[in-house]
């Protein structure tokens, strides 16, 4: 039978934990050495599942990072296969404290603090990169929104060059919503989070003309300017996109003369994303990411994380972190508001993971939740913001948003983030315009596998590097792409279908 120290096949990540994650496929003979104990492994364990180190009788939790992720649904013997067929998520039981860990964080002085150089707009805040936007306000206008878009994608590149593109930012709603209703709102927010966007040099809306989301209620309700063209007021689309061709010369003319200037880092607002998660996520990726945010927020940057129903199970380590009680609270509110919410639609807040995570080793929403808050660091939490809002804080804060990939970038971006940190077990492709989105793979499996998909490869902790290493790595790379490097997504022209407003109401 081979014999193998347990840190040679498997990572235990807390001591007391009941289970360690497999670095490579376990078979049954294998015989894993821990505390001076032999493990037999009793079946076969998939690279990046979970293998029992001692008992955990029926119904008792099992723990990992030093938590439950669940509870057994039948008695587990060391050395079996732990997974969805003796473990599911069971009652969620937390003990909350609030503000016990908010250490506050030592700043850099000025002197040492780093430059990028951005783009300064009038509002004082920083873009990474300069778009000019053709927003249309309802799913009937995306087709001359498109068209008018396409048209200038052209024109920039016959004599724009410090233009980084022109987007289409089309969606499938803004209309059968009730009027001045929460859907409506928060598209709303959406389209002006973007319209106003620090990497949104200038902006159009094209709209129908007789839709909920109409472009005078934006311009009354969020302050908006435009140009506005409506098809019916135009005289049909070809007309629209004629007159849109013309305004857009016009728009291409003022982001051309945008400049880069040093500025320092304090202005980034980086925003943190999981998709297509595995058993690694937690372990690689999304620890190193934290650190990296760490440094931001010492540099008096803004460092967010959304997903709330992936932060379920897990969100007692953030009211831990929590600047103020009121902060905490808001926090805890939106966790009762999901199980409302869930629960009205009959559907559960803990029925996660997806298919791919489970192959990927994730068992359990707690287990999912406990790996992905890693991407917040170890800072204070500064703020609790609502879906696509204006995000005001420095610091590492908090967004409401679902675990849907591109509806949570979505509020992110829309709320201010110039630039977006995605990290992938699995292989999520999101690009996301305007905001630039670096991919970190958590295996080198995958960064092998999709090269020209994955900027930075986590796995290598797996292979013994120093997490210090790959956070400083990480945060270099977000600085240069800051500063105009692009991002394997936007080398290969992504981003341009994402921008998915959440919507969670009726459609009258």
């Amino acid at each position: 039978m081979p014999v193998f120290p347990l840190t040679d096949k498997a990572i235990l990540l807390r001591e007391g934990d009941d289970v360690a994650v497999a670095k490579s496929p376990l078979a049954p003979g294998d015989v894993l050495v821990h505390q001076g104990h032999e493990l037999p492994v009793l079946e076969r364990v998939p690279v990046g599942h979970k293998v029992a180190v001692q008992a955990v009788p029926q119904g008792h939790p099992v723990r990992k990072y030093g938590h439950s992720i669940g509870h057994a649904t039948a008695a587990i013997r060391p050395g079996e296969w732990v997974h969805i067929h003796n473990m599911d998520a069971g009652p969620l039981k937390l003990a909350y404290e609030f503000g016990t860990e908010a250490t506050p964080v030592p700043t850099y002085p000025e002197a040492e603090t780093r430059t990028f150089p951005g783009y300064v707009r009038a509002d004082g805040r920083v873009g990474t990169r300069n778009y000019v936007a053709v927003i249309s306000t309802v799913n009937c206008s995306a087709s001359a929104a498109n068209k008018i878009a396409r048209l200038l994608v052209d024109r920039r590149n016959a004599g724009f060059p410090n233009v980084d593109g022109v987007m289409a930012v089309t969606h499938k709603v803004g209309c059968a919503m009730a009027v001045g209703g929460r859907d409506h709102r928060v598209l709303q927010r959406a389209l002006a989070g973007i319209a106003t966007h620090p990497n949104v040099a200038a902006y159009m809306i094209v709209g129908l003309g007789c839709e909920v989301n109409a472009a005078s209620f934006l311009l009354r309700d969020m302050g908006l300017a435009g140009p506005v063209l409506n098809v019916q007021e135009c005289g049909g689309v070809q007309r629209t996109v004629e007159l849109g061709a013309a305004e857009g010369l016009k728009l291409l003319q003022v982001a051309n003369r945008c400049q880069r200037k040093q500025v320092p880092i304090s202005h980034l607002v980086v925003g943190t994303n999981c998709g297509g998660s595995d058993a690694n996520s937690g372990i690689t990726a999304n620890p190193a990411l934290g650190l990296a945010g760490d440094e931001l927020v010492r540099h008096g940057g803004t460092w967010l994380i959304g997903e709330t129903p992936e932060t379920y199970g897990a969100e007692h380590l953030l009211t831990r972190r929590a600047a103020s009680r009121e902060v905490a609270e808001k926090l805890l509110a939106l966790m009762r508001w999901w199980e409302e919410y869930t629960a009205a639609l009959g559907d559960r807040i803990d029925n996660n993971p997806a298919p791919g995570n489970k192959e990927g080793g994730l068992t359990t929403i707690y287990e999912k939740s406990l790996g992905a808050v890693m991407k917040g660091g170890n800072t204070p939490l500064v703020a609790v913001y609502d879906y696509a809002e204006l995000i005001r804080h420095r610091g590492f804060c908090f967004m409401d948003t679902p675990g849907f990939d591109p509806v949570s970038v979505t509020g992110l971006v829309a709320g201010g983030c110039s630039l977006v940190a995605f990290t992938t077990g699995r292989g999520s492709c999101l690009g996301f315009q305007p905001a630039p989105c670096l991919k970190i793979a958590t295996n080198t499996a995958l960064y092998e596998q999709m090269p020209d998909d994955m900027d930075i490869n986590a796995g290598v902790l797996l292979e013994g590097a120093p997490m210090e290493d790959v956070a400083a790595h990480i945060f270099e790379e977000l600085l240069a792409v800051a500063g105009g490097k692009p991002t394997k997504s936007e080398s290969q022209g992504l981003g341009q279908e994402e921008f998915a407003p959440w919507l969670c109401g009726p459609v009258l």
